[in-house]
């Protein structure tokens, strides 16, 4: 028996970590990778400030709030530091909303919104996705 599947995700894109202090942060993964972090962005959207790692393909993106009442925030008081959510890049959001709202998953956006490091972003809820944050993220030349 053989399946046949419809990929519509083209790559893990990034691995999304929160974090409580920036600088403590990124001076510890530039020690544990060997690199420094190739872009510090704030996303004001998301009272988010965001700091990025290049290893290989894919990215490690650093999560700090910049606001005490942020949704990094309260996941950091609640979880605590660590993995937050996947990023995967799709070739067409607006259709990759669309396909996964039919296929059932959660979304927590209906419409693509401004992300980091030149994306337009959705996000899936976790309900929907085994208890993992779900990014869908398309690049877009401005």
């Amino acid at each position: 028996m053989f399946f046949v599947v419809n990929f519509s995700m083209k790559k893990l894109e990034h691995i999304g970590i929160a974090v409580a202090n920036l600088e403590a942060s990124e001076a510890l993964f530039t020690q544990l990778l060997g690199i420094e972090p190739y872009k510090r962005e704030t996303v004001e959207s998301e009272n988010v400030i965001t700091s990025f790692f290049q290893i290989g393909d894919v990215k490690i993106e650093l999560l700090a709030a910049s606001n005490p009442n942020s949704t990094i925030a309260k996941f950091i008081e609640k979880k605590g530091e660590g993995l937050h959510h996947l990023a995967f890049e799709v070739e067409n959001i607006e259709e990759e909303i669309e396909k996964k709202t039919n296929q059932g998953f959660e979304l927590i956006h209906t419409k693509p919104k401004d992300g980091a490091d030149g994306k337009i972003i959705a996000f899936l809820h976790p309900k929907s996705t085994n208890g993992v944050l779900t990014e869908m993220c398309q690049t877009v030349i401005k």
